[in-house]
């Protein structure tokens, strides 16, 4: 049974940062594309970033761009979220999602974590 399971979730101020990890129990790691969703309240679930399976390749949506950060550490099983400048509209649920198609992931993730809750205040 494929788990992931987020960290880092919580209350900052606007302006502040945030890091999010998720840890992967797929083995190896490094066969699997990795990214994250959010989730606002009364909202569709949305793209915010996703990365390749060696890392090389990284891509992001609009409303994050610039300011947001992914990477990942294949030894540690491990992607991670970088959350800078953060706005009140950066207020969501935030998901851990694989696929092994870095391709794929943006819109049809395979595996889904619980979330951890971002947020923002103004």
């Amino acid at each position: 049974q494929v788990q992931l399971v987020e960290s880092g979730g919580g209350l900052v101020q606007a302006g502040g940062s945030l890091r999010l990890s998720c840890r992967a129990s797929i083995r190896p790691f490094s066969s699997v594309a990795a990214g994250w969703f959010r989730q606002a309240p009364g909202k569709d679930r949305e793209f915010v970033a996703g990365i390749s399976q060696s890392g090389s390749a990284t891509s992001y949506g609009d409303a994050v761009k610039g300011r947001f950060t992914i990477s990942r550490d294949n030894a540690l099983n491990t992607v991670y979220l970088q959350m800078n400048s953060l706005k009140p509209e950066d207020t969501a649920t935030y998901y851990c999602t694989t696929h092994y198609s870095f391709a794929i992931l943006r819109t049809t993730p395979e595996f889904w974590g619980q979330g951890t809750q971002v947020t923002v205040s103004s």
